[in-house]
């Protein structure tokens, strides 16, 4: 499974997109989630400036996402969940 990086709305983005860097450079592979539209949001800013944090490195991102069931002190909610994986980048394929 891949590394869970949980997002709430308080998360700040550059942060987690740091998160989402460092796991991508030494997994490939990661997971978001985030519960309510703010948390979302900052989601989806973290994975738009982690995208920059790896030009460098010579590949992009891509988003999958999906819904999911999360238990919350015994309260069923529906998270986001988004898998982020590596793809070549805009740069490499036009080498």
């Amino acid at each position: 499974m891949a590394d869970l990086i949980k997002v709430s709305s308080q998360s700040r983005a550059a942060s987690v997109a740091g998160a989402i860097a460092g796991i991508m450079r030494e997994k490939g592979h990661a997971e978001l989630q985030a519960i309510g539209a703010s948390a979302l949001n900052q989601a989806v800013k973290a994975v738009t400036i982690a995208r920059s944090y790896l030009v460098e490195d010579g590949f992009d991102l891509a988003v999958v996402p999906s819904f999911t069931e999360v238990d919350i002190e015994g309260a069923e909610r529906t998270a986001i969940r988004m898998a982020i994986l590596k793809r070549p980048s805009e740069t490499a394929l036009a080498l």
